[in-house]
This record gives structure tokens, sequence and C-alpha cells, in this order.
């Protein structure tokens, strides 16, 4: 039987080339644990855990610690017992037991991330501008990109966000979908009333107008909202997409790996939403290219909405050998595709690392 023989581990600061405008504040870097596993055999396996305060419990510190100490315990086991260990940790500590259980998983040869041939994921563009302007130069590039649908982030001033969202609907006068998401941003009330005023046209969804443990205000907003609901910072695992359908919560549900614990929870995850009346969203705007690309590998059998797993655009610098391509508004695959991280690109983000053998 095949056995771990290391485990390193990269914290990294990955500085972004513009701030990821968010209703709890702008992000200018991403803070991600890079994963790197090898067997006996010389394969490689990756993994990442990406924190960002204020969106999880979880913060790069608690999980460097937490996931060093795992690693530890990894060497000389084979994966599948690794895997299974970390089971128990999900609950508690996510993002730390994805990035390490995905690693295991791709050890493993997991068929959800085998390429088999060419495949395009198509992903969603985001809008950051707010003058009049500046919008219009930004839309008509995100279309000319190739883009179809396009996020807008809204929770910051009710009164404000609907204004900014009327003059987006007006400039890409139906050439694309819109998603709006507020990222908690709204109480109860400010949610209803700026999910009544919408004008649907043209809009996909609303995403997480309120706490992300107010099931009440996000009952209260899906009632009255004159777009489907989706909700994304409340869910962490089957028991919350379970709730969100018996409440009538959303129409859509947005899963990202890091949260689920391992890829095969994740496709277990993606077919619950439909098995209970819902549409599944998956992707993740907050992480570096090996979360993204490893959802990009579950959402090209899975998904049938834009995915949001962009994230990899938003760092200035590519952490992998051959960078994920992008190109006609999809993450495109090539036939056999498997990552490998770029040592110097790592090494120049680099926060702190360790092996363990």
């Amino acid at each position: 039987m095949n056995r771990v023989e290391r485990v390193a581990l990269h914290r990294l600061a990955v500085p972004l080339t513009a701030p990821y405008k968010l209703s709890f504040g702008p992000v200018t870097r991403f803070d991600t644990i890079l994963v790197e596993a090898q067997d006996g055999d010389g394969r490689i396996g990756l993994g990442e855990a990406t924190l960002l305060t204020g969106y999880t419990d979880e913060t790069i510190d608690g999980a460097w610690e937490s996931m060093q100490r795992l690693a530890a315990g990894m060497p000389g086991l084979p994966p599948e017992r690794c895997v299974e260990h970390l089971a128990g940790v999900v609950e508690t500590a996510p993002f730390a037991a994805t990035g390490l259980t995905t690693a295991m998983e791709m050890l493993r040869s997991s068929p959800w991330l085998r390429v088999d041939e060419p495949t395009r994921v198509p992903l969603l563009g985001l809008v950051n501008g707010s003058e009049p302007e500046e919008l219009e130069t930004e839309v008509g590039r995100l279309l000319d990109q190739g883009f179809l649908t396009l996020k807008v982030k809204v929770g910051f001033d009710a009164d404000q966000d609907a204004r900014r969202v009327r003059l987006i609907q007006r400039i890409v006068a139906g050439r694309c979908r819109l998603r709006l998401d507020a990222n908690q941003g709204y109480d109860r009330e400010r949610g209803c009333a700026f999910a009544a005023a919408l004008d649907p046209g043209g809009i996909e969804l609303f995403e997480q107008p309120c706490a992300a443990g107010d099931w009440d205000g996000a009952q209260a907003v899906a009632a009255v909202s004159a777009v489907p609901m989706m909700l994304d910072e409340s869910i962490y695992g089957m028991a919350d997409i379970e709730r969100a359908a018996r409440l009538g919560a959303a129409r859509f549900i947005k899963l990202k790996l890091m949260k689920m614990g391992s890829l095969e929870s994740l496709a277990k995850g993606i077919r619950r939403i439909r098995e209970l009346g819902m549409e599944p969203v998956l992707g993740n705007g907050v992480a570096c290219e090996i979360g993204c690309w490893m959802e990009a590998c579950v959402a090209r059998t899975l998904i049938t909405n834009a995915g949001e797993m962009n994230g990899f655009l938003k760092p200035a610098a590519r952490l992998l050998a051959e960078p994920l391509s992008f190109a006609d508004g999809a993450m495109a695959l090539a036939a056999g595709y498997a990552p490998r991280l770029d040592p110097r690109a790592v090494a120049a983000c680099a926060v702190a690392s360790a092996a363990f053998h």
C-alpha cells in the first residue's frame, strides 16, 4: 500500500492587482496556505486553504497552527487513512481540513481531477466601479473578454447600492446576466427593502443579504425579493442545505470547496441541492489557482451556470509553473492538465514554510 512520504506547507501573502471591494472591507491580498504532498511513487498532491477574515470564523494564524499539527502525523500513512482522520476536523476547521484532504485526494488520483479532453468552464466577471463613466468602461471591457454573467457587490449602503445597480442595468442593456452579492451587509429591514424594490430585468439572483446565522432574515428577504435569492455564507454543509430548502430561504445555493471538506463532499452537496429543488452555484472568488482549478474540474460535469471560481484572476502573481488559462470568459483546461507549483513564485509570496517527512 502506497504511503505519504512528505507534506510541505507554504503560508503565503499573495498581493492582488486591485483591491477586492466587499461590504466588510477591501481585500488587498490573499492569506493562503498551500499543501504539497508526495507519496512513495513520487506522485504530487496539492491543496489550498485561503482564509478571509469576515467570511469564516477560521483565521490564517489558527489554520497555520492546526495544519502543521495535522500534517505532522500524515507521513507514513496511506492517503486513505489521512482522509479518514481529517473528516473529523471538517466541522470545526473546514478550510484547514479541505486544504489537506484535497491534497490526499489528488494523490489518490481522484476522478474529479482527471481532465480527459479540453474543457471550458464559463466564469463570471466582477464589476468594481462606481461612477457612470468608470462603469461604462469596465462593463464594456468585461463583455469584450467574453463574460456572460457579471457580479455586482452591494451591501454597503442600500440606497446607493440600488442606484448603482439600476445604472449597471442600463449600461448592460440585456447583454449579460447580473448577480448581486451583499456579503451579509444588510440587516433584515434593509435587505427586504433593497430586494423588494429591485427591477428584475437581467438579474439572475441576489446573494446573502443578511448575516450567515440570520436564517429568519434570509427567509424574510426571500419572501419579498423581486429576484431569486442565493445563500453562500450560511452554507457549510449538508445540514445547512437541508435547512435552506425547508425554510424556503433560497432558490440558489452556492458551495465552495474550502467549506465542504473534500471533493467528494462537494459533489454530494451539489447533487443534494438539486434533489431538493434548488440550483447549485459553485466557486470561490477568494482563492488561488489550486482551489479554483479543483472547483472548475467539478463544475465541468455538475454545474450549468457561470462559475465563481475566478479568484485566480485577481492576484498579481501566478503560483503555478503552467498557470491556469483564461480565454473568452472561461477557464480553459487542457487534456491531461495537472498543476505544478512554481517554487520561485511561491517563495516570492512566502511568509513561512514547514515540511514533515
